[in-house]
């Protein structure tokens, strides 16, 4: 049964997945809004499909945290694709942060360079790499959107406990913007590897916003401390 229904959800993620992204090719030619409304589609058909065939209830808790006027970003923990797609239903219209490789995969990446998605080159330094900061508090400064991004750098298990990348320091330092964690416990239900999903809850939390006005060490310490306390208490 565990198997029947974790084929029947990939069959329908999968099959859903590529329905949008051809549906929504003349979006490529149109304001950007309209690639974005897909998106958020698509988020909403992921909830769905996690309840219907994997029996799994899923709760979005603190959703009154996020500030309503003024400008903030999102830092979330990372265990499966479920987030990528999930906070895009209730988030407004998310700005990420991804690997420049996926910028190259066809439709997919022509999409994400339309919502204006952030590309880096991890672990080196480049040309490209070098004003990075500054291209992301310009596209926040410019867009009524925000940031999206997993200061985990990967997909890790629930249990897991990394430190986050430095890069988010500098990244709550660049924007000076409020900082809204994100705590959840998708690898429970969707692991990172293996095709098989489990039936249970899936929790995401959204916690107090840390303010502008830290170092980047306190920040990282702060944001790391809110998440992985919250993950122990929904896991």
């Amino acid at each position: 049964m565990l198997l029947l229904r974790s084929l029947l959800f990939n069959i329908f993620l999968y099959t859903g997945i590529i329905l949008v992204f051809l549906i929504a090719v003349p979006a490529l030619f149109m304001p950007a809004k309209i690639t974005l409304l897909f998106g958020k589609f698509l988020g909403h058909y992921v909830v769905l499909i996690v309840r219907i065939f994997l029996n799994t209830k899923v709760e979005f808790k603190g959703l009154q945290k996020i500030p309503k006027n003024e400008k903030y970003f999102v830092a979330s923990a990372h265990q499966s694709m479920f987030e990528t797609f999930a906070l895009q239903s209730v988030l407004d219209y998310p700005v990420f942060i991804l690997k420049k490789e996926l910028l190259k995969i066809p439709l997919f990446g022509q999409y994400l360079k339309k919502i204006k998605s952030i590309e880096i080159i991890r672990d080196t330094t480049t040309k490209e790499n070098l004003n990075f900061f500054e291209k992301v508090a310009k596209i926040v400064k410019n867009e009524n959107r925000p940031l999206l991004i997993f200061p985990q750098g990967t997909r890790v298990k629930v249990e897991d406990r990394v430190p986050f990348k430095k890069g988010v320091g500098r990244i709550y330092e660049a924007l000076n913007i409020s900082c809204v964690p994100i705590a959840l416990n998708s690898g429970k239900v969707w692991p990172k590897n293996g095709i098989i999903k489990y039936p249970g809850k899936i929790t995401v939390s959204f916690l107090e916003p840390i303010k502008p006005g830290l170092n980047k060490e306190e920040f990282i310490k702060n944001l790391e401390m809110k998440i992985y306390d919250e993950i122990k208490n929904i896991s």
